[in-house]
Order: structure tokens, then sequence, then C-alpha cells
């Protein structure tokens, strides 16, 4: 380029800046409001967090979802939030997360509300209900159908935020070494069950018992209980339960979308910048979602194995499901009329479940029950 061509250039290039300069100053001053409403962000910040887990160490799908989302936090807001993953008993005992977080000890966890039943009863509308909504819908009741507010108004008291994720979908209805063809089937059976699901065992007649994840194949093989309900084909094959059990199960009356509950401590999550809590928000989001696919994907698959191995898969009987579906009934009842918190979520849940019933009832059940 010549000198008098660079000149020009040099000059053209300076009006143009000076132009867009006067273009830009014009419009903060047109609206100042958005400009003062931007974040300030200190890039010179940085937070370390903990979460704990009820899940064992690098569980699959469900610890592993834990450390995606410390993985995307990190990510996205560029190393100034990082997250220490610790599975259930590396720092704290599974069932202390709710406390530990509450308390301030660590800022999150990875749950499910019918864990913390003995402190909030009506936690339990927020992890599955017996007969009740599936993933998809629950996932609409609370993140759309402004359940979730109902859900901090319970979490409050306990100074936590709680949000969704993750969800297992529809389990499996578990492992017999018994044929369960009526109710009286269930009479003196000794099973592992959380949750409202466990109440209805009782009130069936049999035992529901908790046993830790690590004892159930044990337990099996020795006939210290008779059954036991886990998550899907992709975990139960992994605990090996085909091996030590006579009959699998379905439908998981008991869990037909059972939610995760993320819980951070309040006070934490608001000394972190704007940003920072929206970058959070959305990977507990992102990870709502990818943990049920990856159990919809890996439970397709390990059906499949343990079709292979000529598990006995069956169904249970209209026989076993109708007087089962009538003791959840009575069980939720009793539950409702204990408890204040639980009878004004369980209006709401079941408001909410009627009105998304009826579309359902022409749109997916139909298209399952006469296309599929």
């Amino acid at each position: 380029m010549s000198e008098k061509g660079r000149r020009k250039f040099i000059k053209s290039a300076g009006a143009i800046a000076a132009a867009s300069a006067t273009t830009l100053l014009s419009s903060c001053a047109a609206d100042k409001k958005s400009v003062s409403d931007t974040p300030y962000i200190n890039f010179n910040n940085s937070y370390q967090w903990k979460m704990v887990t009820t899940w064992p160490p690098n569980f699959p799908v469900l610890g592993e979802g834990c450390k995606l989302l410390a993985k995307w936090v990190e990510q996205m807001s560029g190393d100034r939030l990082k997250i220490e993953v610790y599975g259930g008993g590396e720092l704290i005992p599974s069932l202390e997360c709710f406390d530990a977080v509450s308390h301030g000890a660590v800022e999150m966890a990875s749950g499910s509300g019918y864990y913390w039943a003995g402190k909030i009863p009506a936690a339990q509308f927020f992890s599955s209900v017996p007969f009740g909504m599936n993933a998809q819908q629950m996932n609409t009741w609370i993140i759309n159908g402004e359940a979730n507010k109902l859900w901090d108004e319970i979490y409050e008291p306990f100074n936590l935020i709680p949000l969704p994720g993750g969800n297992t979908g529809i389990q499996a209805g578990g492992w017999y070494n018994k044929e369960i063809n009526t109710i009286e089937d269930y009479q003196g059976l000794k099973m592992r069950m959380p949750g409202l699901g466990s109440k209805i065992i009782n009130k069936a007649g049999g035992t529901a018992v908790l046993v830790a994840g690590g004892e159930l194949f044990t337990n099996l093989e020795r006939g210290v209980i008779d059954a036991t309900e886990w998550i899907g084909p992709y975990h139960d094959y992994l605990m090996g339960f085909h091996r030590v059990a006579k009959h699998y199960y379905y439908p998981g009356w008991h869990e037909p979308g059972t939610v995760l509950e993320m819980i951070m401590n309040k006070d934490k999550f608001h000394e972190l910048p704007i940003d920072l809590q929206e970058i959070l928000r959305a990977a507990i989001y992102r990870l709502n979602q990818w943990m049920l696919l990856e159990f919809e994907q890996k439970n397709a698959i390990y059906l499949q194995k343990m079709k292979e191995e000529k598990v006995d898969i069956r169904p249970f009987s209209k026989e076993v499901l109708q007087p089962l579906r009538k003791i959840a009934e009575e069980v939720i009842l009793e539950l409702v009329e204990s408890d204040a918190q639980s009878k004004k979520i369980y209006e709401h849940y079941s408001a909410f479940k009627k009105q998304i019933s009826g579309w359902s009832e022409i749109s997916e059940k139909y298209y399952y029950r006469e296309v599929l």
C-alpha cells in the first residue's frame, strides 16, 4: 500500500471508530436502565464448593451425573466456581447430607426428598408418589406448574434451596424370591423399600426394611430379606440381583417418576455473584435432563441383557395392583390428615395430576395403547 493510500485508510478507520463510539454512547444514554442492570462480574474472585451425595462413591448415573455437573459449572464459569463431589460416606454419612447443607458445613447435596421424610413429611411428594405422576409430569408440575414455590416454602426453614437435579424415570417393580400373584402374597414378606412405598408394604401385611445398597445382594442371597426394589435394569444388573432372586416384576408402582433433588445452602448461594448463581441453576437443569435420558438409554440396553440371560421378567397382575392402589390411597390420606404441609402440597399435586391426565389420556396413553 502506498503512503497516500495508508493515510487514507487510517483516516477512514478513525472515522468509523468515532462513529461507532458516538452510536454506542447514544445508545447507552437512551437506555440507562439496561446498562445499570448489567451484572458486574469480577473475574478475579473464585469460589470452592463441596457437594455431598446420598449415592455411593462413583455410583453409575447418579454419582456420575454429579461429577458432570461440577465439570459443567467449572467450564461455564471459567474456573471461577469449582465443586468437589463426595460420595456417601466419603465426607459424611449418606443420610446426613440434608443437615450438612442446612447448617452450612457444605454448600450443596444430591439426594431425594423421601430421605428427609422424618424432618419434612411433605418432601416425599417432591420425590415420588406411588401410582402417581411419571417423570415428564413431575418435571412439568415442579418447573412449569409452580410447585417449585411450595417446595421452596417447606425447605425455607432449613435455609435450603431445592431444585430438580435428575429423575430415574419409572422404576422396576423389584426382585422377589416368591411369586406375587395376589395381595395375600405380601403377608409376612420382608422387603427393602423406602418412602411411601414402605408404608404400603407394611399395610399390605409385609415388613418393609431399609438396607444399605452394599448389603442388599448378600441379604437377598441369604434370605435375610425376601425381596428388594432398587432402580431399574441397568443398576439392578450391575448389582447382580438376577443371580440371587427368582422373579423380576414390573412396573414400579411405588416410584413411577422419582425426582432426584439438588439442594443448596441459601446463604452460600446468595453469596455468589448473579452470573454464577445462574450458571449453577442452568447446570442443574441440564443435569436434570441428562440423568433421565441416561437412565432411559441404559435401562433399555440392560433389559435386553437380562432377557438374553433368561431372567424371569413378569408383570404384576391386576389382582395385585388394584389392592395396592387402594392401600396407597389410604396411606396418603393418613399422611395428609396428620400434616398440614402435606395436605396443602397434595391438594396442589392432585389438582395438577387431574388436569394433566386429561391430556395424557388422549395423547401418550392412547398412542401407547392403540398405536404401538
